[in-house]
């Protein structure tokens, strides 16, 4: 399918931005990003070399950053901003470096906080609404979770838009994963049927790192700096018995970028099941032989699976069970392989001592680490500027290394997974020394 990464405005830019930056470069100032400069979205020699036999355009994304004019006036503009979804790591770095951008950027003071993702819009839920300034927020960076609260599930769309326009709101500022993108979208295109000038602007947040097209999602890499010493401290557990097992599951409901990630960052891992691979428990491939010949050589081993690891091998998976976001409910795949592999060592006569290990909640509520506050602060300055600039339905996002603007309907179109035939899981197989194949 052809991309097409053509980002909506709600209208021409004519506003003089309040911004004191330069055109000319080389005179050490930064400069006003035109709407024209774009970045290359396949960097491969091939593709370069096919559309310059075809004399076609390479597929580009616009750069993301300030622009010369805007739509909005900040004299009369008023933002919210909504966090929806799961915790992760980094929420309130987002919510901080809005609101300092919003008020020291473009000296706009009149901004809200929506509490409890997408049910604070619907005013049958009672929910208030949060006045952000930045007293309020300027020190919330360093905590986990939200200070705005959260929820998953839908709301009315209609109802949505009619508090947007009964509470003169500009510009919606929403912070959330694959539902909540989803989400920002409808409520795009019912603004857009109405003939509103208001604004939709998506931070994705994933920790899983699922979000199509983009290099990383925040909060990603905290993930994994938590998980590491978890990891150590796993290793430790299982030295200390004769055959030792800890088996640690971490977050990852279609895709194990966090186990595979913490397994690389803490290099005491043997065995890393994520949801894209297929394996067996039993046979001469399956993991049960694999950890035995571990124990016998060892006496420990280190496994880390993804939540949404192994789901094949239950009798009774139903895909057609949802969370309130959508999303398949799994089977406990811990659980399941702690009991598995505890009954197979008993049916061959060999003691073991198994530790079960599951701080998911621990990883996701954590604040951001250095890396991860950078870029979500970075992000959220990008966003106020496309928003200011009068972009709607997009998302921030890093590709190839630069900062761009992506329409969502190309963002929420399928789910980033590893790919195991690349590099990186190469990389995490010599880590572990796995058997590129367990079935």
């Amino acid at each position: 399918m052809i991309k097409n990464f053509t980002i909506p405005t709600i209208g021409k830019a004519s506003v003089v931005s309040p911004l004191d930056l330069s055109t000319v470069k080389g005179d050490h100032i930064f400069n006003f990003i035109p709407d024209n400069d774009r970045i290359l979205f396949n960097l491969s020699l091939d593709d370069f070399n096919h559309c310059l036999a075809k004399n076609e355009q390479p597929l580009c994304l616009e750069k993301a950053g300030p622009r010369k004019k805007i739509f909005f006036d900040p004299n009369r503009t008023k933002a919210a901003i909504v966090t929806c979804g799961g915790l992760c790591p980094g929420i309130n770095n987002v919510i901080r470096s809005i609101v300092m951008a919003l008020h020291y950027f473009y000296g706009i003071d009149d901004i809200i906080g929506i509490p409890y993702g997408y049910e604070g819009l619907n005013p049958n839920k009672g929910r208030e609404f949060i006045r952000l300034t930045p007293d309020r927020v300027k020190d919330i960076h360093e905590f986990g979770g939200t200070l705005l609260g959260s929820s998953r599930g839908a709301q009315d769309v209609e109802v949505m838009v009619d508090t947007l326009v009964d509470n003169k709101i500009d510009i919606l500022f929403t912070i959330g994963g694959d539902g909540t993108l989803k989400g920002m979208d409808a409520i795009g295109r019912e603004i857009e049927k109405r003939g509103l000038n208001i604004c939709v602007a998506g931070i994705p947040k994933t920790i899983d790192n699922d979000i199509d097209l983009i290099d990383k999602s925040f909060g990603f890499e905290t993930s994994f700096d938590v998980a590491a010493p978890i990891l150590r401290d796993a290793h430790n557990e299982a030295t200390g018995a004769y055959n030792g097992i800890a088996l640690v599951k971490f977050m990852g409901r279609d895709s194990g970028f966090i186990a595979a990630s913490a397994a690389m960052s803490m290099p005491v891992v043997n065995f890393v099941l994520v949801p894209e691979m297929d394996f067996a428990l039993e046979g001469e491939n399956g993991l049960l032989q694999a950890l035995k010949q571990r124990l016998d050589h060892k006496h420990h081993a280190v496994i880390v699976v993804a939540e949404g690891a192994g789901q094949h091998l239950f009798q009774d998976t139903d895909n057609t069970v949802k969370d309130a976001s959508g999303n398949t409910k799994h089977q406990d795949i811990g659980v399941f392989l702690k009991d598995g592999i505890s009954e197979y060592f008993k049916t061959i006569d060999q003691e073991i001592t198994i530790k079960y290990i599951d701080p998911s909640y621990i990883i996701r509520s954590a604040p951001a680490n250095a890396s991860d506050s950078i870029f979500c602060s970075r992000l959220a300055y990008h966003a106020v500027h496309g928003a200011m600039a009068g972009k709607t339905r997009f998302v921030i996002g890093m590709v190839n290394g630069k900062f761009v603007y992506l329409p969502i309907s190309e963002v929420v179109n399928t789910r980033k997974k590893i790919d195991l035939e690349s590099e990186f899981w190469f990389s995490v197989l010599q880590s572990t020394g796995q058997s590129f194949v367990m079935k």
